[in-house]
């Protein structure tokens, strides 16, 4: 639903979320890093989402959380989560494995004009002037952040094609959050994390088998502390808590004006990168982070 049609609580729920959202996996970056440094990205992946489905069912079973799927149809939240997070983490994986940073950057910050676009081909909702301009101005805040750093390339058209993947994979869920209006935000999230916890679990059950590494997959929080913490974050706050609140953002702000946030990530990866890791940064960074900024606030500018 569009926020013209909802109320200023809704606006004001929906704005939170999607600002808190983007600032969660603005810093899953970082935790990333950590955790690739002991394992493989299947097996980080493996793990967050199998840590994310633990502690939600574990909240619905002491009853802190409710879902009640009970004579509601489960193949639209089927669809949700296979292309967020089943085909998007693949894509962004494997795509991110044969690209350069710079490229995996460019592409992915091509997420909200693609949502954009889809919004407006299958929900037949258009975007607002101050959203396209505003959209247009992080996106390019974006690329300047991006390409600032240097332009390296892998000529990679598989990496391009599992990008792209990536790319439309994140559009169509979207999408398909918006028209969910049957299912809470907590039903949506827990049938995601049921999906990404089956399917990333088993990739990388293949993978440990292959490698004969099972018992070191299995064992790899317990002996790899940093690797511990890494999917504790991602699982329990980047999948659980930041999923439940983009489902939130879209089901509030509907997915043009919630694609208008998406920037924000950009720019607390990179703060977090200076902060926490050291890493070093330059004026043209600082400036297409404040660019990023003024397009999140220009898409927005209509809105009290």
């Amino acid at each position: 639903m569009e926020t013209d049609n909802v109320g200023r609580p809704n606006i004001v729920i929906g704005v939170l979320a999607a600002i808190a959202c983007e600032f969660i996996f603005g810093l899953s970056y970082m935790t990333t890093k950590f955790g690739m440094e002991s394992a493989s990205s299947l097996a980080l992946l493996g793990w967050r989402f199998f840590v994310a489905f633990i502690a939600m069912s574990l909240a619905i079973l002491f009853g802190i959380i409710k879902i009640d799927l009970r004579g509601k149809p489960i193949r639209p939240l089927l669809m949700v989560a296979i292309f967020s997070p089943t085909l998007y983490f693949i894509g962004e994986t494997l795509g991110i494995s044969h690209t350069t940073a710079s490229e995996s950057g460019v592409f992915l910050a091509c997420i909200p004009i693609a949502s954009l676009l889809a919004s407006t081909i299958f929900l037949k909702k258009k975007p607002t002037k101050n959203q396209l301009i505003g959209i247009l101005i992080t996106l390019f805040g974006v690329l300047f952040t991006v390409l600032s750093i240097g332009m390296e390339s892998s000529l990679s058209l598989l990496g391009y094609l599992f990008l792209l993947i990536a790319v439309l994979s994140n559009a169509f869920y979207s999408v398909l959050v918006e028209k969910s209006v049957s299912y809470t935000s907590i039903e949506i999230t827990y049938v995601m994390l049921v999906v990404g916890a089956s399917v990333f679990g088993l990739i990388a059950f293949i993978e440990a088998l292959i490698n004969k590494n099972l018992e070191g997959l299995v064992c790899l929080p317990f002996r790899k502390p940093a690797f511990g913490q890494a999917i504790l974050y991602q699982g329990i706050v980047c999948s659980l808590i930041g999923f439940f609140l983009s489902n939130i953002a879209i089901s509030r702000l509907g997915v043009n004006k919630t694609a208008t946030f998406i920037g924000v990530s950009t720019v607390v990866s990179i703060l977090s990168g200076i902060l926490m890791l050291g890493e070093k940064f330059s004026g043209l960074q600082i400036f297409g982070a404040g660019l990023i900024l003024i397009g999140v606030y220009r898409a927005n500018i209509g809105d009290r």
